[in-house]
């Protein structure tokens, strides 16, 4: 096979890996996309679209890695107590970034809250169950398969700074992407996926940055009633603005448009980068191999 496509050994480079992966995704959204709209409506409630694509990308991942004779769980998903462990950690960790940020906001006279009228126990659930779909999609999608071939590839800093840009970018489409929302949001998301490839870093599994992204988002749209990343929320409470300008408070985006929201993810970064972290079996060579 010519040079360009093999490595020394004679293994397909990692870029081609990446590329084939993408392109494999494209044709499972096309023949999945719409799936989601054949379920009876009752099951359409029961399984977000979010979880058609989690499945679709852990299917591709599985092909790929069935041509390289990996197992999925070299990927950090191997489904045991420690796992769960880590999720429910994340998940912690998760809500603690936010909760920071908003009453930092708040202390800052940016924002108080008023209970929302109708919402419950049932609505957290459901709530939490969408939000855990986004997050094993995004994550499994931005820092599986095809970023952990990028740091065997790159090496981790390159990698992880290549692939902050591509989870940035994805969410250029969302509402109120725009001005100087844009660039703010740009920025804290990119933040956000530096913070969540650390996660994996330090673990060799993708259930802290998983519980992380779950937490993040459930504590900022359910809880608090925040957009998140643009998108519409009813919370437990509603946030009553003060007029203080959308770079503190994050606006009708959310908090991942404030300042704040850098500030808060800078310092979780530092605490990640000196961190050594404690290896997930599994996914431990994967997670070192750069």
């Amino acid at each position: 096979m010519h040079r360009a496509f093999v490595d020394d050994h004679g293994a397909v480079r990692n870029g081609w890996k990446i590329l084939g992966f993408f392109a494999l995704m494209l044709l499972f959204s096309l023949l999945t996309g719409g799936l989601h709209l054949l379920l009876p409506g009752r099951w359409k409630t029961l399984i977000p679209g979010q979880w058609i694509g989690t499945l679709s990308v852990l299917g591709v991942s599985w092909i790929c890695l069935r041509i390289e004779d990996a197992p999925l769980t070299s990927l950090g998903l191997r489904l045991d107590r420690r796992f769960v462990r880590d999720l429910a950690l994340g998940s912690l960790g998760g809500f603690g970034l936010m909760v920071i940020t908003a009453a930092i906001v708040w202390g800052a006279g940016g924002v108080h809250w008023v209970r929302t009228a109708g919402i419950g126990p049932a609505d957290l659930l459901k709530g939490a169950w969408l939000y855990l779909a986004v997050a094993c999609f995004e994550e499994i999608l931005f820092r599986g398969y095809p970023f952990q071939r990028a740091v065997r590839g790159l090496g981790f800093p390159l990698a992880q700074l290549a692939f902050a840009a591509f989870f940035a970018l994805g969410h250029w489409g969302n509402p109120g992407m725009a001005g100087a929302t844009k660039a703010w949001a740009t920025l804290n998301i990119a933040l956000a996926a530096l913070l969540l490839a650390f996660c994996w870093r330090r673990t060799g599994s993708l259930a802290l940055p998983i519980g992380v992204h779950l937490g993040w988002n459930w504590t900022q749209g359910n809880l608090l009633g925040f957009g998140v990343s643009g998108t519409t929320n009813q919370g437990w409470w509603t946030p009553a603005f003060l007029g203080r300008p959308d770079w503190l408070t994050g606006g009708a985006f959310g908090l991942e448009a404030s300042l704040i929201c850098g500030l808060v993810c800078t310092a979780a970064i530092t605490g990640l980068w000196r961190w050594r972290g404690i290896r997930a079996g599994a996914g431990a060579s994967t997670a070192s191999g750069s």
